[in-house]
């Protein structure tokens, strides 16, 4: 493998080369004028160039690779050199550099490699079906007509067992510790087992209704481009209580991998640009469609939070979880059919449904503190690790490093700013809950706290509480005394929660 990229590596700076002796030739100069000048620059920029590669592994190739993703490797990596030395340009005021020379050198040593890639492309494949027909000649002059296998995307045409032929190939290409986590939840040699290797929901829509009690893909679910479809799909064929089991690289994951895969400074560089790129981009209208452009919406960053929402929104329940080696494994069964969410927030600026006046639900506007789909799985946190001091949720994985933060300084609420011009809610009041967390309160408070609009500054700042009956207490005697004096207790409760909050610096978590 080595070999092969060094190869590459060759032919690329050779292609570059050539690409740059090129343009400084159509300079109206002879290249005595030219070549000195840019021979530091040049090699500089053949550093950014190969970090580029390196850092978007354009030098692997691997036979399962279509063209079209083969090309947008070349393009990206090339797009990702060109940004940089942009950047490196205009930082340094390195204006006085021929931009023509700069971007023809990259624009045609970018025509050139995708020709080269095409070519061989073509060419490996012309000599693969060669060989895959004389194989199957072969095969049918040799061993005996039985049955098509089919495991993920692969047709099988062996004199093997069957389930052998499955066993082997989840331990290749998963190994033999997931193939025993797998076994510890269902069996997947049972013929009411599907074992899959895909990441496109055609291969599982096609297979029959409410037939396979058990679902396994051993492709991660990163490169999925839809992944709720494709959960979708999955909940369609299994019946209610029905399992899957399914695998993905984390954001954790992702990170521990790339810092060990680079020597130090390198990976925290190749690291920055994958967060700015992978994580940055999606979230944004402008920069989406750059994102799926570059990546089709392979290898996607995605959060345990994330897949675990996503899972629960399209109606599995999680039964157990477990990290093998540099993989997230997930086992789920089916409890309901998906909620079909067609607006699902995912940009930094979110719609959260929360219990209103008279037991409305309204939608209360916040910046995303929260891994996306975080909502789906509160309960999940809530009956794994209960509630923390505050009545916050112990152990909320699903908050980023970034809402931290945000909620520390009140950033977050200041959204909630609209629906307080909306007339959804009032200045102090009680806060405006999730149905789960609603739903925790006891009868008696549910009912007279659905008679009041929710407030921006809740009573929790005034009276401190603790625990979830504190809490409950609290918001028991606000509501008792803004019944009585609405004006009154609202500005007595404001400045005490004012105090609290300046002097006693008071916290949301």
């Amino acid at each position: 493998m080595f070999k092969k990229k060094f190869y590459w590596f060759i032919l690329d700076i050779f292609i570059v080369s050539c690409s740059f002796l090129f343009w400084i030739w159509l300079k109206p100069a002879t290249v005595r004028v030219y070549l000195p000048r840019y021979t530091q620059p040049f090699l500089i920029f053949l550093l950014i160039w190969f970090a580029a590669a390196v850092f978007t592994d354009k030098y692997f190739f691997s036979k399962k690779m279509n063209l079209m993703y083969l090309n947008r490797k070349v393009i990206y990596a090339n797009f990702l050199a060109l940004a940089i030395a942009i950047i490196i340009m205009y930082t340094f005021q390195l204006i006085d550099f021929s931009r023509q020379i700069v971007l023809g050198t990259i624009f045609m040593a970018t025509l050139i490699e995708l020709a080269v890639v095409d070519i061989i492309y073509y060419f490996t494949r012309a000599k693969e079906e060669i060989a895959e027909t004389d194989t199957k000649q072969a095969f049918e002059e040799v061993l005996p007509k039985v049955p098509h296998a089919y495991i993920g995307e692969k047709v099988y045409e062996t004199h093997i067992g069957f389930k052998e032929a499955i066993k082997e190939n989840i331990i290749h290409e998963c190994g033999l510790e997931v193939y025993k986590y797998i076994n510890e939840s269902v069996d997947p040699l049972h013929p009411k087992s599907l074992v899959l290797a895909t990441n496109t929901k055609f291969n599982v829509d096609k297979q029959q209704d409410e037939f396979y009690e058990n679902i396994i893909n051993i492709k991660r679910i990163n490169d999925t481009r839809y992944i709720n479809k494709f959960f979708e799909s999955v909940n369609s064929k299994l019946p209610f209580g029905g399992m899957y089991i399914g695998c993905a690289e984390t954001k954790d994951l992702r990170k521990k991998r790339i810092l060990e895969k680079y020597p130090p400074v390198l990976n925290y560089i190749f690291y920055t640009f994958d967060y700015i790129i992978k994580r940055v981009f999606p979230k944004f209208a402008l920069t989406k469609g750059i994102y799926f452009f570059l990546t089709r919406g392979q290898n996607r960053v995605i959060s345990r939070a994330e897949i675990l929402g996503r899972l629960y929104s399209c109606g599995f329940e999680l039964i157990g979880d477990k990290m093998i080696g540099k993989q997230y494994l997930f086992t789920v069964h089916k409890i309901s059919k998906p909620h079909y969410d067609d607006n699902p927030t995912y940009g930094p600026f979110i719609k959260l449904r929360r219990i209103g006046k008279g037991g409305k639900i309204i939608k209360v506007y916040k910046f995303r503190t929260m891994h996306p789909f975080s909502e789906y799985i509160q309960e999940l946190i809530y009956t794994r690790h209960n509630l923390d001091e505050g009545g916050k949720l112990k152990n909320d994985f699903r908050v980023t490093t970034l809402g931290k933060v945000l909620r520390k300084l009140w950033i977050d609420e200041l959204p909630m700013l609209i629906n307080l011009f909306k007339g959804q809610i009032k200045i102090v009041g009680v806060r405006p809950l999730s149905e789960h967390y609603f739903n925790l309160y006891s009868k008696e408070l549910k009912e007279k706290r659905i008679n009041f609009k929710p407030g921006l500054i809740p009573p929790y700042y005034a009276d401190m509480p603790k625990t979830l009956d504190e809490i409950m207490e609290s918001e028991m005697n606000y509501l008792e005394a803004y019944e009585k004096h609405p004006v009154r207790t609202n500005v007595k409760y404001f400045f005490k929660a004012f105090y609290n909050i300046i002097f006693r610096h008071a916290r949301s978590n």
